[in-house]
């Protein structure tokens, strides 16, 4: 079945690659709950990935994504994401990456153009709509950083609980789902919703990338049980 999938991407007039936290994993990225050790134990990350969280205690949940932002910087792109980043620098405009990571892994091992629907965690913006006297070179503290005129607090850039997707990222990811030939769903477990429901409108071959089962199998013409390091490098070397 690998050299049928081969095949298939070297057909492919356009691929979508869809990746989750299981893209990462070889990378020793922590997932959302793993972060939750040492100081941050007794906490629920959907206490804190949430607007009303940070509006509470800023300090505290600002404090707790500094806490991940230090692990994801000792971290590296594995050789999955290498695979994709060459095979869209080898074939440029024929492959759109759409990510539910927060890490920056994909963009780190040279990808470019990449729709991260939840954000990038190395990123801050406003928590409210910015007035004209909120500039991000001209902030007050740290934890969080403030406008020093009318208080606005910089924020993680990741989408939290009860948060809308970014419609421009999503948009564009639903017409690559749409247009694409080819669809790789890679290391998802295909239970977040709406980025999973992305495998199952494209008009193109799907192809699952994962280790375990995950609910996207009955959507796919082909399932490969491995990992995106160990599977990606063969399927993308054309």
């Amino acid at each position: 079945m690998k050299q049928a999938v081969r095949d298939w991407v070297r057909a492919a007039r356009h691929i979508a690659v869809l990746s989750g936290a299981g893209m990462s994993a070889e990378s020793g990225v922590p997932t959302f709950r793993d972060a939750q050790t040492g100081l941050w134990a007794k906490y629920r990350p959907e206490d804190l990935a949430t607007p009303e969280a940070f509006r509470a205690d800023p300090k505290m949940v600002w404090e707790w994504y500094a806490s991940r932002r230090a692990k994801l910087r000792e971290v590296e792109p594995n050789a999955g994401h290498r695979a994709i980043a060459a095979f869209q620098q080898r074939h440029p405009g024929r492959m759109t990456v759409i990510t539910q990571n927060v890490d920056g892994l994909h963009q780190r091992a040279g990808s470019a153009g990449v729709l991260a629907l939840h954000g990038n965690i190395a990123e801050d913006k406003w928590l409210d709509v910015p007035k004209a006297c909120c500039d991000p070179a001209a902030t007050v503290g740290h934890a969080p950083p403030r406008c020093p005129v009318c208080g606005n607090m910089r924020r993680p850039g990741v989408v939290w609980f009860g948060e809308m997707l970014p419609p421009a990222e999503l948009a564009e990811a639903e017409r690559a789902a749409q247009a694409c030939e080819l669809m790789l769903v890679v290391g998802t477990s295909g239970m977040v919703y709406p980025a999973a429901g992305l495998a199952r409108t494209t008009a193109g071959r799907v192809v699952v990338v994962n280790p375990g089962e995950s609910e996207l199998d009955d959507a796919a013409d082909a399932v490969l049980r491995g990992t995106a390091a160990q599977l990606l490098p063969y399927l993308l070397d054309e």
